[in-house]
């Protein structure tokens, strides 16, 4: 595959680069899993998790869509996060959006993408609710930034309504989920303050009691 053999390369340097700081770390790596974070993030080529917040591989565990979408029907994401929070035990859920994001800005025109469309509607329909705010700023680029830190506050609550997260909380588990956004202008990584940590932050029409 002669395509492929520049990634090829790429990899074994990678690969002889890190085994030259610790030379057992694949060694390690290998016998287990146990990171204290789960990314969701946008699947953006530009948006690199473990690079974004200088971890190596084994500390993130990450599920990435178009968006950073969290859907109560999407069994991808779900049990993604089941397992990282009933099997893993992570600690933090860092839902992580991005400025400039291509699913953000389709989600606020009017132009067919495909069956992408459809994956966006919960983005498309959260424009129309904050449509007033946005209309306020000045430039398309101020309007797509500043609903890719609505969508991300969004998507912490919808984490914050799965049975799963509230089962944990149920159970005792410590368990905080926040919403970042990250500037692929300037590769910061900001927190947008709405850290949920637990049940009693939920809405009360979202909570739901302790199973029997």
């Amino acid at each position: 595959m002669p395509e492929l053999q520049q990634l090829f390369d790429n990899n074994v340097q990678w690969s002889e680069s890190i085994k030259k700081d610790d030379p057992t770390f694949f060694e390690k790596l290998a016998k287990q899993q146990a990171p204290e974070y789960l990314w969701i993030g946008c699947s953006d080529a530009r948006v690199p998790a473990n690079e974004i917040v200088g971890m190596l591989p084994g500390d993130l565990f990450v599920h990435r869509n178009v968006g950073n979408v969290v859907l109560h029907t999407d069994l991808n994401c779900l049990s993604v996060i089941q397992y990282a929070v009933d099997v893993l035990k992570v600690k933090h859920i860092l839902v992580t959006g991005h400025y400039g994001c291509g699913g953000v800005r389709a989600a606020m025109q009017d132009k067919q993408v495909g069956l992408t469309d459809a994956w966006l509607r919960g983005i498309r329909d959260l424009h129309y609710e904050h449509y007033e705010e946005l209309s306020k700023l000045a430039t398309e680029e101020e309007r797509v930034d500043r609903l890719c830190e609505l969508n991300a506050i969004a998507q912490v609550a919808n984490v914050s309504h799965t049975a799963i997260v509230q089962n944990a909380w149920h159970r005792g588990q410590k368990l905080s989920i926040y919403g970042c956004v990250y500037g692929i202008k300037d590769g910061l990584w900001k927190n947008l303050d709405v850290t949920i940590k637990g049940i009693d932050q939920v809405p009360a029409q979202y909570r739901l009691r302790k199973r029997d």
